[in-house]
């Protein structure tokens, strides 16, 4: 008689756990009002994509955002690092972001990150303050101080702490890699070059809101231990040929796509 009521009640707090988790995902989705794409940069498109522009994002950042170092050329987008003076800075960088956001399924970028100690190349999902949201963030950050690694982390309500250092094989700027995360409730997985590198399974370290898609390429003069010690030669540039989102049952949106692979 015990173990059955210890299964009732088990199998009443499953159902309603399981209808919490339904309602949270079903108006996660609501807040969510981008869909399937691929873009390949043959333009960039205002109403699409915000340039970030005039300002910067703290103390760490020794560069402004400026819409003069986000430029699409040749079927590609190129963000750029800098010498421009800029109210307090003496560097302008490059960003751009999505106008909508996006939830789960698989987000994807090939790019070639900038060269140079002190610069962080990024390809990252983002909502916080500044949209009345707490912080969560998906990332793949490439440092400048070593360009054969990338970076994976994410954030939930403001907290991060989960970064793997990931070897691309090669060096990040010397040519194009792809990038890669797949999002679902309660898994998290990145993959470079189609390899699966980091598969978190723990649903607290997994975000749950709807975020914008980023790609940026900003610099430090203060966080050397993580970034690298800045110290700028020549102007630096992050390409990116291709970005892609493919929301969870949709199809592929290219043939190499890592969404074709589990579909």
């Amino acid at each position: 008689m015990i173990k059955l009521t210890r299964a009732r009640t088990l199998s009443s707090a499953l159902v309603i756990a399981g209808t919490a988790f339904a309602a949270a995902s079903a108006a996660n989705a609501q807040q969510a009002s981008g869909t399937s794409f691929v873009e390949n940069f043959d333009k960039l498109d205002k109403a699409f994509w915000y340039t970030s522009d005039g300002w910067n994002n703290g103390a760490h950042q020794n560069c402004t955002w400026s819409k003069s170092q986000a430029k699409v050329d040749g079927g590609s987008l190129n963000l750029s690092f800098a010498e421009g003076k800029s109210k307090d800075r003496s560097y302008l960088c490059g960003e751009i972001q999505t106008t909508k956001r996006y939830s789960y399924g698989v987000y994807e970028a090939r790019l070639k990150a900038a060269t140079g100690s002190g610069l962080n190349s990024a390809f990252f999902t983002y909502i916080g303050p500044a949209d009345k949201k707490e912080h969560d963030e998906i990332d793949f950050e490439v440092l400048g101080k070593n360009t054969s690694e990338v970076q994976v982390n994410q954030y939930v309500k403001a907290k991060g702490g989960h970064e793997k250092l990931v070897p691309v094989g090669s060096k990040a700027d010397d040519g194009f890699n792809d990038y890669a995360f797949v999002w679902e409730p309660g898994r998290l997985r990145y993959y470079l070059n189609g390899k699966l590198v980091q598969d978190v399974t723990d649903a607290s370290k997994i975000p749950t809101s709807p975020q914008k898609i980023f790609l940026s390429l900003w610099g430090t003069d203060t966080l050397s231990d993580w970034m690298g010690r800045f110290s700028y030669t020549a102007p630096a540039t992050m390409q990116i040929d291709r970005i892609a989102y493919t929301a969870t049952g949709d199809k592929c949106q290219f043939p190499d796509s890592i969404a074709c692979a589990l579909n």
